[in-house]
């Protein structure tokens, strides 16, 4: 990994294209290793002229931006020692049960938005109209048990305030790896969903679909991949690898994309790129593999207005005229977008609004507490960050300013102040 080249941008990790890779017409970026293998086909391209979308519409203003919200007052020191990751586990077979179980059951499990669908084939859903009760977007975790708890006790307070029962929460995927406490935060999760499925939404992120199982042996298609690694250590712990087949189930079912009624796409990486724009206004297909993959994989790259899409990488960046080209596309099939919410990239302020995307503003927002073993740079304690869905604005930004000591009381492994109170991660008990 490069070191980051210029300021408020996070270096490129290893499964991530580095945003200064080639831009315009001239060239498509490559992308890393980890991403080439089971890269998509070249796409067909269909004989019909692309759609007159200039003359949709006129251009309407872009969705207001909200004042970001910085979060001081929570009770950090409870929160830090709530965590119990040894509690999370030993009610792991419980947990496992109770949620193969509902799986099994005649009518599955029902999560949010699942009433969308289609299709049970169907990943890429188009909402109808949404109530305006709380709902909530959390972003990149990586095993980040402390700012999963923090996310979730600012939104419980809120729910106090508007005296609401409970909110709704969409997963932005990437649930594990990189270190941190990755079966602990997927049990979480797991206990999460058995509480209220029909208020939770989990979208799949790069990194939760590149974990695989051939019947003996786990596997992943990305790096870093630690989770896997961990699962195959573990394959004699028989509730451990019960997990492990649970994250696949969930994230087979998972959704890629949502289509919000005002105008939000909501995706762990981006939209379907230049190259299949021709053939989807033919097809309207949003379940073909190739859309799915780069809802899942693509990344924003923060000034090109273009990007040649690289179909040898699952990791293609998109430039801003890119979006916006998506946008108008979207619209004459029925999907209008205008903005968009997205987690994959890890920007040091773990939110980014990027200023060339005003005209189709888009949101990365990461929930992230500490430096990831691949980010070289910067402090050790970040700022996690979620959203809250607002009609009509781009969804707006919640900064959680866990204090330091809570995390590296959290995180003692990562800063080489061991604890033993604390190093139970990633081994089994």
């Amino acid at each position: 990994m490069s070191p980051e080249e210029n300021a408020g941008e996070s270096s490129a990790p290893a499964d991530e294209a580095h945003p200064d890779a080639p831009s315009e017409e001239t060239q498509p970026e490559t992308g890393t290793d980890s991403e080439q293998a089971g890269g998509a086909a070249n796409f067909e391209q269909a004989e019909v002229k692309p759609p007159d979308v200039a003359a949709v519409a006129e251009p309407k203003p872009p969705p207001p931006i909200p004042p970001v919200v910085d979060v001081h007052d929570l009770d950090w020191d409870r929160i830090g020692a709530s965590l119990e990751p040894g509690a999370l586990r030993a009610r792991m077979r419980e947990t496992v049960e109770r949620l193969e179980a509902l799986l099994d059951s005649e009518s599955g499990t029902r999560m949010l938005f699942d009433n969308y669908r289609e299709s049970s084939a169907d990943r890429a859903l188009k909402l109808a109209e949404l109530a305006d009760e709380p709902l909530w977007f959390i972003g990149d975790l990586h095993g980040d048990l402390l700012a999963l708890d923090a996310a979730l006790a600012l939104i419980g307070r809120e729910c106090e305030r508007e005296n609401v029962e409970c909110a709704r929460i969409v997963l932005l995927g990437d649930l594990f790896d990189d270190g941190g406490y990755g079966l602990e935060t997927v049990l979480r999760i797991f206990e999460l969903i058995l509480g209220r499925p029909q208020s939770v939404c989990l979208i799949a992120g790069n990194h939760d679909e590149a974990l695989g199982y051939n019947g003996a042996r786990f596997s992943a298609t990305v790096s870093p991949s630690d989770f896997f690694e961990f699962l195959n250590d573990n394959l004699a712990h028989e509730w451990i690898g019960r997990v492990g087949k649970l994250v696949l189930r969930m994230v087979a079912a998972a959704p890629r994309a949502l289509f919000f009624p005002d105008g939000l796409l909501v995706a762990h990486g981006g939209f379907p790129l230049t190259d299949l724009h021709e053939r989807l206004a033919v097809t309207r297909n949003w379940n073909d593999p190739r859309c799915l993959s780069d809802f899942v994989w693509s990344r924003v790259h923060p000034r090109a207005r273009r990007k040649l899409p690289n179909r040898i990488s699952r990791g293609s960046q998109f430039g801003y005229e890119d979006f916006a080209a998506f946008c108008a596309l979207s619209g004459t099939l029925g999907r209008p977008v205008t903005h968009m919410v997205r987690g994959h990239d890890h920007v040091d302020e773990r939110y980014e609004i990027y200023p060339a995307y005003a005209a189709t503003p888009v949101l990365t927002t990461v929930a992230l507490s500490r430096r990831l073993p691949r980010e070289l740079f910067g402090p050790f304690a970040r700022v996690p960050t979620l959203a809250r869905w607002i009609r009509g604005s781009l969804p707006q930004v919640h900064r959680l300013h866990i204090p330091e000591r809570v995390v590296r009381d959290c995180y003692p492994e990562d800063t080489g102040e061991g604890s033993p109170a604390r190093q139970t991660r990633q081994t089994a008990t």
